[in-house]
């Protein structure tokens, strides 16, 4: 799971930004202004049947503040990303 649903900068940040992107989501900004120091990303690689499928994942961040729920605040009542 992407620690930036839990991160006080999500709405902000240029590397969630990117996320929500390859994930083809919308997105929280058009316009994020927050440059997250030292992001570290995991990409999930698998195929089904022809089509290759790609995860990205936020899993460590010099950044990262935490606060619960800051996503699900943000899109209430929307399913928060895993």
């Amino acid at each position: 799971m992407c620690i930036c649903v839990n991160c006080h900068y999500v709405d902000r940040c240029v590397t969630y930004h990117a996320v929500e992107q390859q994930h083809q989501q919308p997105h929280l900004t058009e316009t994020p202004d927050f440059e997250a120091i030292s992001p570290s990303i995991n990409v999930n690689i698998r195929t089904v049947g022809d089509e290759i499928q790609m995860e990205w994942d936020v899993v460590g961040c010099e950044s990262f503040k935490r606060e619960t729920g800051k996503w699900a605040k943000l899109r209430p009542g929307e399913l928060v990303p895993t």
